[in-house]
This record gives C-alpha cells, sequence and structure tokens, in this order.
C-alpha cells in the first residue's frame, strides 16, 4: 500500500511541476514567442477534429444502429457551440443527448 502511495505522489508532483513550468518561464511578464501563440491558436480546432474523426471512424459499419444517433449528437454539439459559444456546454449537450438517443 506504501508503494502504491509513493508513486502516485510522484505522478502528481510530476504533473504539478508540469504544469507550474510555463509560469516559472513566463512570469516576468515575457511575451510569448508568436510560434506558442499560433499553437494557442491552431491546436484547439486540430484537436476537436481529430475528436470528431476518432468518435465517427466506425460509423460506416452499422450507420442505422449508430450511425444516426453519432450524427445527431455530432449536430447538436456544433449547433450548441455556435449559439452559446461554450465548450463545456456543448460536451455536455452532446454526451447527454448521444445517451439519451441510444437508449430510445
Amino acid at each position: 500500500m506504501g508503494e502504491v502511495l509513493f508513486v502516485i505522489l510522484i505522478s502528481a508532483m510530476i504533473t504539478f511541476g508540469l504544469r507550474l513550468l510555463p509560469f516559472l518561464i513566463f512570469r516576468n511578464g515575457t511575451d510569448l514567442p508568436n510560434r506558442i501563440k499560433r499553437l494557442g491558436e491552431i491546436l484547439p480546432s486540430a484537436i476537436m477534429a481529430i475528436l470528431i474523426v476518432y468518435c465517427l471512424k466506425d460509423i460506416g459499419n452499422n450507420f442505422m444502429a449508430d450511425g444516426i444517433w453519432s450524427l445527431t449528437a455530432v449536430l447538436i454539439v456544433v449547433v450548441s457551440y455556435k449559439w452559446k459559444h461554450s465548450t463545456l456546454l456543448s460536451i455536455l449537450l452532446g454526451t447527454v443527448s448521444y445517451m439519451l438517443l441510444l437508449h430510445i
């Protein structure tokens, strides 16, 4: 049991250190390099695109069973994000609607 707690503690310290590192590097009001700013603009959209492709990759196998519900959930996510511009709300609505549609 002590070994498990030690591993958890080490993992938590490493995670905290990695999250703290950018704040330590740029704490003197230093501007972010243009490359980092550009990544901050591009990566969220790229990650969402990858997640959409991953979630919809198996639709072709059984479209009538799962595909319609998946596409409906994606549509709900897109519409809710365009409406409210809230990522958390969009993900929540998409997940809840998909789970409800699967159980209908």
